[in-house]
């Protein structure tokens, strides 16, 4: 008869047999699933696999956002463009039509010293866009040395409208660099001089405006006829177009 204490083949022996309870077990807990690789579920044997459902809703996501990204970009488009055909947004056109120079002088420093009174008129082309003039600046030259600046008040224009504006400037400390070139213009009875404007446009047409912009405006070679005897003169040649650009 077999001994029914011994421990059959193939089977632990219980360690109540030596006198100690049998409480472990070969996995005391259960591991947990991995950490940051994606959305995971768990089946039977302790085994953990992704989910491809989540993985799939994450991609088509981010394909959704990309197209309606792209979709309203390109509707903003089509409806500027649209509105750039109805509108036709032309630049403002600018004139000087009188320059003046009073109290004229140059001293042996190359100080220059005078006033100048300048006259435009600035022309609306647009037959459906009011414009907004803010914060208009000017400034007069010898080509590149700035002797005066100045501040002109800001003003609307409706369609197909134009506007008288004036800018004086005036100089007691102002420094040019080549006083015999100036010297030497005079001598021969006109002196050249530039303006500069810069001011902040805006363009309305009925309840659509548009973002405010830097206009510039340059008037090249504006001769005043002025000689070595005389300290002042005016405009030569009569009036002259300016270039304007946004």
């Amino acid at each position: 008869m077999a001994d029914q204490s011994r421990p059959v083949t193939g089977y632990p022996a219980s360690s109540a047999a030596n006198g100690y309870p049998n409480t472990a077990t070969a996995y005391p807990y259960v591991p947990p699933p991995p950490q940051n690789q994606g959305t995971y579920f768990h089946v039977a044997g302790n085994r953990y696999y992704s989910d491809p459902y989540a993985s799939q809703q994450r991609a088509t996501f981010v394909h959704r956002f990309f197209a309606v990204l792209v979709g309203s970009v390109l509707i903003t488009g089509i409806i500027v463009f649209i509105m750039w055909l109805i509108l036709r947004p032309q630049i403002p056109q600018f004139r000087v039509d009188t320059l003046t120079l009073s109290n004229f002088n140059i001293s042996s420093n190359s100080l220059i010293s005078g006033n100048w009174d300048a006259r435009f008129t600035v022309r609306n082309p647009n037959s459906k866009i009011t414009l907004y003039y803010d914060q208009i600046e000017a400034a007069v030259f010898y080509k590149s040395d700035s002797i005066s600046e100045t501040t002109v008040p800001p003003f609307v224009q409706g369609t197909k409208n134009e506007t008288a504006v004036r800018a004086t400037f005036a100089s007691l400390t102002a420094y040019v660099d080549d006083r015999d070139s100036i010297n030497g213009e005079r001598n021969h009875g006109t002196v050249n001089f530039n303006v500069r404007m810069m001011a902040r446009i805006r363009f309305k047409a009925g309840a659509w405006w548009a973002r405010r912009r830097i206009l510039r405006v340059y008037c090249p070679n504006l001769s005043i006829g002025v000689s070595a005897t005389s300290n002042g003169g005016s405009l030569v040649g009569g009036s002259k177009q300016c270039r304007v650009g946004l």
